[in-house]
């Protein structure tokens, strides 16, 4: 119901960026060659722009694509996830039911290996926008050529949680930020930095409100999170979390696995090239992990090939400013948790968390073209 109502005002948010589009004049004479001449440049749509989304937010990620696309004047080939076809298919219905021209939202369904790759690489196809694995964005920039593309990838976020920090603002925040949608969202909490001198008071009642979680069926208002979207995916992460016991972390909560339920874990003892701690595990697993001083714990949360985004509780001013300078990520979150994110601001990451940004009025930019116009009066 949450993603329901951020996909309406993404859509909002689209139409008034729609009347936003425009250039600006060029003062030519500032140049002595440019002497007798007015210009300007134009905002003009790329064209087809082919648009593909994950499962984990199956509506309002694909707003996120075909709602600047269109107020740009692009027409959409829009593939969803496999998982999740049918929430694209029922707001393709919707937006005919809204009156968009024939022809404009085109949805295809299939494996990415195929349908996919013939989107990234048809010639028809303007720019490629895609939401989803680094693994998989690699391949589509190594395919796509001479196309623009925006990546907006994976990322292992983390949060610093600062001596001085009021612990009882910031645990339910990185819970949510942990466990919302079973962990799977691409700027989940999966690293915790906590000061030492709050640390066992942090991690006590941190594990103990964990061990709170209700899980069940997500439709439920009391349930905090449901299963993982596969079992499979729920295999692979309890494989990751034995694979870091055997290296010696450690267990304060959770770590089982019923079906394509994985208990929200909580790890303690965890080392920096651990899978749990260097890539994107992307399910209801987080690791606490200990720092004497502030600028180390920066330099830990950007000791990571992502860089999506990062939050930060502290009381101290010039560490939120050291933070907003130092801390490597598209997104710096102060006095919150990285999983922070409203839909017109910019969003995207460097490093391996991707190229280009979202958020409506930048998608626009990314999904038009300049054209200079040159009048020699």
């Amino acid at each position: 119901m949450a993603e329901l109502g951020r996909s309406v005002e993404t859509f909002k948010f689209a139409s008034e960026e729609a009347k936003q589009i425009h250039g600006e004049t060029i003062p030519f004479d500032a140049s002595k060659s440019g002497e007798g001449r007015i210009g300007f440049y134009l905002r003009v749509p790329k064209g087809i722009i082919g648009a593909i989304t994950p499962f984990n937010f199956p509506l309002n990620l694909v707003a996120h694509k075909v709602a600047p696309a269109i107020a740009a004047g692009n027409s959409v080939v829009l593939k969803p996830a496999t998982t999740t076809p049918i929430t694209s298919i029922r707001l393709g219905e919707i937006m005919i039911e809204a009156g968009i021209p024939k022809g404009v939202l085109n949805i295809v369904t299939g494996k990415g290996s195929e349908i996919g790759n013939w989107i990234v690489t048809d010639e028809r196809i303007a720019m490629i926008t895609f939401t989803g694995s680094l693994e998989v964005g690699r391949k589509i920039k190594s395919l796509a050529g001479l196309k623009p593309v925006t990546l907006e990838l994976g990322s292992n976020s983390a949060v610093i949680i600062d001596e001085g920090t009021d612990i009882n603002r910031a645990i339910p925040r990185c819970l949510m930020g942990g466990f919302c949608n079973s962990g799977q969202v691409c700027i989940s909490v999966q690293r915790i930095y906590v000061h030492n001198n709050i640390l066992q008071e942090f991690t006590a009642e941190f594990v103990a409100a964990v061990k709170k979680l209700k899980v069940g069926n997500p439709i439920e208002k009391d349930t905090d999170f449901g299963p993982m979207i596969e079992e499979k995916e729920a295999i692979r992460a309890k494989e990751w979390i034995d694979e870091a016991i055997r290296q010696g972390a450690r267990i304060l909560t959770g770590g089982e696995r019923n079906g394509s339920i994985l208990q929200a874990t909580v790890l303690a003892d965890v080392t920096p090239n651990m899978r749990v701690v260097k890539d994107e595990i992307f399910a209801p697993v987080v690791s606490i992990i200990p720092f004497n001083d502030f600028s180390k714990a920066v330099s830990f949360v950007n000791d990571s090939i992502y860089g999506l985004q990062a939050g930060v509780f502290t009381q101290s001013i010039k560490n939120a400013l050291m933070a907003a300078r130092e801390i490597k990520t598209g997104g710096v979150i102060i006095n919150d948790v990285p999983t922070f994110r409203v839909d017109q601001m910019p969003y995207g990451g460097v490093k391996g968390s991707g190229i280009g940004r979202e958020g409506l009025k930048y998608a626009i930019e990314e999904m038009t073209d300049i054209k200079m116009v040159v009048f020699n009066v």
